[in-house]
């Protein structure tokens, strides 16, 4: 497997267009977020992300290859609670050509980072979809640890699936020395 060098960015203007053919394509929304399944014009896809950049308290980072400048998807951290230092991570790599070559799982690794290094996290929790496999044992290689099912949580396709409730905390994080992550 080719080792990918890959930089976060604040998402921002120079981002848009790289939804446009994401959000339709089916096979790259599938799992992820149910507003993406609502989208099917490129107005739809500016609203959405017009919503994203004005969020507060959010981290939004464009995911960029480092050696083309290509926008290859978007991860962050939401849903923040400053009382319990806790978030939510997401990711979406839309770019399916580069899907199955580690980048998602660098991603989480630098987004761990930011979360637990930078903002001073102690939680960090995501959901992901039952049939998603890959992302279930990547999640898991990044050290989060599975807390619940959530039953028929997910409709697509006509049909209602599991979503796996996963977190990782500090300590947990701090035993895989994930802090020494480079980021560009």
């Amino acid at each position: 497997m080719r080792e990918f060098k890959i930089r976060l960015e604040s998402l921002g203007e120079s981002h848009r267009a790289s939804f446009y053919p994401w959000v339709k394509d089916e096979e790259a929304v599938r799992y992820s977020l149910s507003a993406f399944q609502r989208m099917k014009t490129d107005a739809d896809t500016d609203k959405w992300f017009d919503g994203v950049l004005s969020e507060k308290g959010t981290v939004n980072k464009a995911v960029v290859l480092h050696d083309t400048d290509v926008c290859v998807g978007y991860a962050g951290l939401c849903k923040m609670s400053k009382a319990n230092k806790s978030a939510e991570y997401f990711i979406f790599i839309g770019d399916r050509s580069n899907w199955g070559k580690g980048i998602g799982s660098l991603v989480t690794k630098m987004i761990l980072n930011i979360g637990f290094g930078e903002l001073g996290l102690n939680r960090i929790t995501l959901t992901v979809s039952e049939p998603n496999v890959w992302a279930v044992k990547a999640y898991r290689r990044s050290g989060f640890q599975m807390e619940g099912r959530l039953r028929q949580a997910c409709l697509r396709d006509g049909e209602y699936h599991d979503k796996f409730a996963m977190s990782i905390l500090r300590d947990e994080w701090e035993k895989q020395n994930h802090k020494n992550i480079h980021i560009c």
